[in-house]
């Protein structure tokens, strides 16, 4: 088996957003180094790296020259090119793999590699061009028609309620490739954050239930207030996900609950997840520390809740619209931990931070979480003062 890489070495990561910072704050506490690629600078994660390194994930030579000088890479999120990923290998281990990556950006390509693998997910139909939109109509109304690539936090989506609106949607989508889901109507949307070693160990955090707003995460809380079958398939199933797609380093699979008590796999992301930021408050070994130990080489952490329960709420640009937000009010809500990311531009829908609040039971956890929320009402303030960060 191959060494561990042990603290002092550099770590290279792909991507410079707020999962790139908060897994580069858990190298530099176990006494690594972060170099960081992305097309801009002052990235969250550049911010607090040991290096940062500007250029377009186009420049494959400049991803050469960044690769040589780390000893393993990960990505901070999916949406790396496929030609980026695979320059960077050729020096570098790279964890996940470039394949996983190129399988769970693509939609179609994940559905198809989900269904092969005997993992439930909806009923769904690929359209490459407009001759397979008759063919895929057959699925059933209503449904969800999503661009095959590039989509997250609900981009890329629209609602098909009739067969008759699906070629202006899918044209008012782009006209490229696209899949349409029948709609699910689930009784629950949960997340199950896991790890796997370089040795095969995996290692799984509880079922998080999640609530969105806008198709935008909101609010997660855990443990999840679900019924114990559903807790028990979801663990079951994230296992099957990580040990089918051989993945090396840390993967959510998005969930939906039925009423029937069954449950689909909606979507795979293959680094930690926006659900998963309460593991650091609430949790052994945070999600982030979990991804380093396992692209290093080293054993899995803990994945026990240290708390009773814990609720993170996500704090979107919104809230700056109308001035800075009142932090002093928001923190004084019990058991409350902000987290903000460094980004000075908010714009509506854009993450600027989380609030995690860890209580006595879920219940209280997610009052406290909304409550410090709500309390983040604008000061009255002169409107150019700066983001408190």
């Amino acid at each position: 088996m191959t060494e561990p890489i042990q603290p002092g070495a550099v770590l290279g990561v792909l991507g410079g957003g707020q999962l790139g910072r908060m897994f580069t704050l858990a190298a530099r506490r176990m006494g690594y180094w972060v170099d960081v690629f992305a097309p801009e600078d002052d990235t969250p994660a550049g911010q607090i790296a040991y290096r940062e390194v500007r250029a377009p994930y186009e420049d494959l030579a400049a991803v050469e020259r960044f690769a040589r000088g780390v000893s393993v890479i990960t990505f901070e999120f999916e949406n790396v090119p496929a030609a980026t990923a695979e320059a960077a290998a050729r020096h570098a281990p790279l964890r996940p793999a470039g394949t996983l990556l190129e399988t769970c950006q693509n939609r179609e390509r994940e559905k198809l590699a989900l269904r092969r693998h005997g993992i439930p997910v909806a009923p769904f139909a690929v359209i490459r061009g407009p001759e397979d939109l008759e063919a895929a109509a057959a699925i059933g109304f209503p449904a969800v028609l999503k661009t095959a690539a590039w989509g997250y936090d609900g981009k890329g989506q629209r609602r098909v309620d009739e067969a008759a609106a699906l070629e202006p949607a899918w044209r008012a989508l782009g006209g490229g490739p696209a899949v349409l889901e029948r709609f699910v109507d689930f009784a629950a949307e949960l997340s199950v954050v896991g790890a796997r070693g370089l040795d095969g160990a995996i290692a799984l955090y509880e079922p998080i239930l999640n609530r969105h707003a806008d198709h935008i995460l909101d609010l997660s809380l855990c443990p999840a207030p679900l019924p114990t079958a559903w807790r028990r398939d979801a663990l079951d199933l994230a296992r099957t996900v990580l040990e089918a797609f051989d993945v090396v380093g840390v993967l959510c699979v998005e969930l939906f609950a039925l009423a029937d008590g069954s449950l689909l796999v909606n979507e795979l992301a293959p680094r930690p997840h926006n659900s998963g930021h309460l593991t650091i408050d609430a949790h052994g070994c945070s999600q982030f520390e979990q991804q380093l130990r396992a692209v290093c080489g080293l054993p899995l952490g803990s994945t026990e809740r240290l708390v009773p329960a814990a609720a993170m709420a996500n704090l979107l640009g919104d809230l700056w619209q109308a001035g800075p937000p009142d932090w002093s009010a928001a923190l004084a809500e019990p058991g409350l931990r902000l987290h903000l990311y460094g980004k000075d531009r908010p714009r509506p829908g854009r993450k600027m931070g989380h609030l995690t609040v860890v209580g006595p039971s879920v219940e209280a956890a997610e009052q406290h979480a909304v409550a410090a929320r709500l309390a983040l009402r604008p000061r009255s303030e002169p409107a150019g003062e700066g983001l408190a960060t």
